[in-house]
């Protein structure tokens, strides 16, 4: 599978983080002249960064390469059995419970194969929802904390980052945002606040997103 992308865990906020401007460790953003007031936020970036995000997805890269093992040592058998099947004449009593037993494990190996890429799927999508929850309402908190009247999703690539590939070149060029100020860049600030508080939760000092 190509994709891992571990389970949907609600993003609970420490109240003591939740009530204080500390939590984000940065300073308040410029007030806005009006009263509408926009933030930006590259979700693709919080996503690649954001270490809960890569250690879930290692956790299930895990269990992909452990199930791959599996299957190949069922593989294996079902090569056994075709390979005793060829010392008895085709038809004979030998030969047919050798083919028997083949069918039976072809079939278990396809069962085996089917079920574990439907979990897989199942567990990467439980990891994306799960991550996209705590991104959400992590920029909600600093939304709300700041007065924002709107946060929208953006990409910091332009079209000059895009490689020769058509498809992605056409996709920059359509991106909404294609002019801002970086002020209103709120991507760092988030990622931070999630990458220290999970460090935090798993024991660490929470002082580096590096």
């Amino acid at each position: 599978m190509k994709k891992f992308t571990t389970l949907v865990a609600s993003f609970v906020l420490v109240a003591g983080l939740a009530a204080t401007p500390a939590a984000f460790a940065q300073a308040e953003p410029a007030a806005s002249s009006g009263q509408f007031k926009v933030g930006l936020i590259d979700m693709a970036f919080v996503f690649k960064n954001y270490k809960k995000f890569e250690a879930l997805r290692n956790d299930l890269k895990a269990e992909i390469e452990q199930s791959d093992l599996k299957a190949k040592q069922m593989a294996g058998e079902l090569k056994q059995i075709q390979e005793k099947a060829k010392q008895f004449k085709e038809g004979s009593s030998e030969f047919k419970q050798f083919e028997s037993e083949l069918a039976q494990k072809a079939s278990q190996f396809e069962a085996f194969r089917k079920i574990a890429q439907r979990d897989f799927l199942r567990k990467e999508a439980e990891i994306y929802k799960t991550v996209y929850l705590e991104v959400s309402e992590a920029v909600e908190l600093y939304a709300n904390h700041y007065k924002y009247s709107l946060i929208m999703r953006f990409s910091r690539d332009g079209v000059e980052d895009a490689s020769g590939n058509p498809q992605q070149i056409l996709q920059s060029m359509n991106r909404q945002v294609v002019s801002f100020g970086k002020e209103l860049d709120i991507t760092d600030t988030v990622l931070e606040y999630l990458n220290r508080k999970y460090m935090t939760a798993q024991g660490g000092t929470g002082t580096s997103t590096k």
